[in-house]
């Protein structure tokens, strides 16, 4: 048999044994060309174009560069140990390593530059459908072409035969280092087979369930008001990104073992065939594949808690202008609030208006604050409150000595919260006022120019604001002491209506908002970043399923003696097939829960400061890649089928 002819056998069956391997190289060179081309779209000019994310893609594309070679070495390192005894076998026959080398390269060569061509051209069919999403998302009203860019192509090249290079140079090590011996026990030696479980593995099996259950509490006390510095919430963080990561280390090293072992145990030893298949694998192989699991598990866990807090940025961008603008258009000038009044008559756009005065007081809020983070806490005896009469606002009749606060940013809430009640002070120039604190209320009724972004708003009885009127401090006031809140009766009409404030006043004005701008404007901004977070983690959901996969595939081939046995034995195929089903559902399920575990304590820390809204988004997020995730187990059991058919 030539050599040539050797080569494109290994090349048919290297292809038909691990087509998953190319499908994520194809993947992963498409995706990466997609994205250079958006770098390189004139619609991502950071000066001309209407996406300003030429920057973001850049550093996703590096992100991306980084997973993809991370993964390609690793899977090749895989691909080469279980060619250990091929490679062996071919220096029995006399081929030297050189020899040996040179046809491996060359096989390679065909398999990875094959798989680098169809990646490339599908990245170029599918550039214009990925620029179509980035735009959706964006809400930007611009056209997605189809552009093949030459510097896109030569910089995937360049990235992906550094990749090769550094395979190559990964083999050749390997070839030259083993002796003809070691390849023949190196398959046997990778994995790690516990035979019984000592008390040290049960102690550290314990140990990382409580260290990863001590990250978890102290996340849900992180913005509780439990710590006061910057210092202490930045060692709070540190220690709960150790905690949960060694935690998650240690638990599948003693951990899976010690919880399946407690299982036999309480069956005194007596299991299934679905159980012998599933529980007592997991037992024996999770301690050895330690270390892989707690880097799937943490990057899967923060893919997904990113992408989350980027959805749900993105998912309240509404509600977040809502509370930022109170009416669709926002005004502080008369002139500016006529001009555009005048605007909207002109074109037959009937709307409501509805005005307010709003004074800065300084207020004593001391008995009424709550402690929080010592380097945001303000000077409590004297903070610059907005303050508006009751009579400026529908269903809201308060008495001379009462006060109720509205519209309080969620972000500052949770460094400097407030009591339910207590009592204030006032201070006008020559006189104070005490007024007894009732509550605050959820609605933002002014616009963010009187409330500096976020601090809440005091409503009082008309009376008392005449009185603070009158006796004002001019140090601490606003230019224009106006709210002028402007609303479509139509909703349809909003759009037409801000196409004409932004032709009017475009968005430099920190005087005047409009609510739609402001949505679009953040709806733009989290939408790249969900879009770059959307395909780093998907890029990465590849990547380690295929890893998983692959590792299945090893020891699928490895366990091909015991289904030999087992049928024999009067075991059917069925028999054994559910028993793979309940194993790679430990195999998959496992990362996956423990992932989704730690995304969701550290989404619920703190997605506050991203947006209004929880569940929907997080919820969502996690459906999808759950589903995603649990494609390759089901591809898993189909390999399992093949080589429990081939056991007789």
């Amino acid at each position: 048999m030539s050599i040539n002819h050797l080569i494109i056998r290994n090349l048919k069956k290297n292809l038909k044994n691990y087509y998953l391997y190319v499908f994520a190289l194809v993947f992963s060179v498409a995706l990466y060309f997609a994205f250079v081309t958006l770098q390189y779209d004139p619609a991502m000019d950071a000066t001309k174009g209407s996406i300003k994310g030429g920057a973001s893609i850049r550093a996703a594309s590096v992100l991306l560069v980084a997973i993809v070679a991370i993964f390609l070495l690793y899977a090749n390192t895989i691909f080469i140990k279980r060619r250990s005894k091929e490679i062996g076998l071919f220096q029995l026959i006399g081929m030297t390593k050189s020899r040996i080398f040179h046809l491996l390269s060359t096989e390679n060569f065909f398999l990875y530059f094959g798989s680098m061509v169809i990646g490339i051209f599908l990245g170029f069919s599918f550039s214009r459908f990925i620029m179509m999403i980035l735009l959706k998302v964006t809400q930007v009203d611009a056209d997605a072409v189809l552009r093949f860019s030459t510097k896109a192509f030569v910089q995937t090249l360049i990235v992906f035969v550094t990749i090769y290079l550094l395979i190559m140079l990964m083999n050749y090590i390997f070839i030259k280092k083993q002796s003809i011996l070691a390849l023949f026990r190196i398959t046997s030696s990778t994995e790690q087979k516990v035979k019984k479980l000592s008390i040290w593995e049960i102690l550290i099996g314990i140990i990382g369930m409580i260290l990863i259950a001590v990250g978890y509490y102290v996340s849900s006390k992180l913005f509780g008001g439990d710590f006061t510095t910057m210092n202490e919430l930045f060692m709070a963080m540190i220690g709960i990104l150790g905690s949960v990561i060694i935690g998650t280390y240690l638990f599948y090293k003693g951990s899976v073992s010690f919880i399946f072992h407690l299982i036999r145990k309480k069956k005194d030893g007596y299991l299934n065939i679905n159980e012998v298949l599933s529980l007592s694998s997991i037992m024996f192989r999770m301690k050895s594949n330690a270390l892989l699991l707690t880097i799937i598990t943490t990057v899967s866990a923060l893919a997904i808690g990113l992408l989350s807090l980027s959805y749900i940025s993105y998912y309240s961008a509404e509600k977040m202008a809502k509370n930022n603008v109170a009416a669709d258009f926002a005004f502080t000038k008369t002139k500016d609030a006529e001009q555009f009044k005048k605007a909207l008559e002109d074109n037959h756009l009937p709307f409501n208006e509805k005005r307010a005065e709003v004074i800065q007081v300084n207020a004593d809020l001391s008995t009424i604050m709550e402690n929080g983070l010592q380097e945001l806490t303000i000077k409590q005896s004297s903070v610059p409150l907005p303050v508006v009469s009751d009579k400026a606002l529908i269903d809201m009749d308060l008495s001379p000595e009462e006060t109720i606060f509205t519209g309080y940013n969620d972000l500052l809430q949770s460094f400097m919260s407030l009591k339910d009640s207590g009592q204030i002070k006032l201070h006008g120039q020559n006189e104070d006022i005490s007024l007894q604190y009732k509550g605050l209320a959820k609605e933002f009724i002014v616009s963010k120019y009187f409330t500096g972004g976020g601090f809440p708003v005091a409503v009082v009885n008309d009376s008392v604001f005449k009185h603070l009127k009158n006796n004002l401090d001019p140090t601490i006031q606003k230019e224009s002491s106006l709210f002028i809140g402007i609303t479509l009766k139509d909703e349809e009409h909003v759009t037409k209506a801000n196409d004409l404030f932004k032709e009017m006043f475009g968005n430099e004005d920190y005087s005047m908002d409009s609510r739609l701008e402001m949505s679009n404007y953040q709806k733009q901004n989290m939408g790249l970043i969900m879009f770059i977070v959307s395909f780093l983690g998907l890029t990465f959901l590849i990547t380690s399923g295929c890893i998983l996969y692959f590792k299945q595939m090893g020891e699928g081939e490895e366990e091909m003696p015991s289904y030999t046995i087992l049928r024999k034995l009067g075991f059917t195929s069925g028999d054994l097939v559910k028993g793979i089903r309940g194993k790679q559902l430990f195999s998959f399920g496992i990362p996956l829960v423990i992932g989704l575990s730690h995304s969701y304590f550290a989404v619920k820390s703190g997605w506050f400061l991203f947006g209004t809204e929880l569940w929907t988004p997080m919820i969502v997020v996690m459906i999808v890649y759950a589903t995603l995730y649990s494609i390759f187990g089901m591809l898993s059991v189909q390999y399992y089928k093949k080589v429990i058919k081939e056991a007789l």
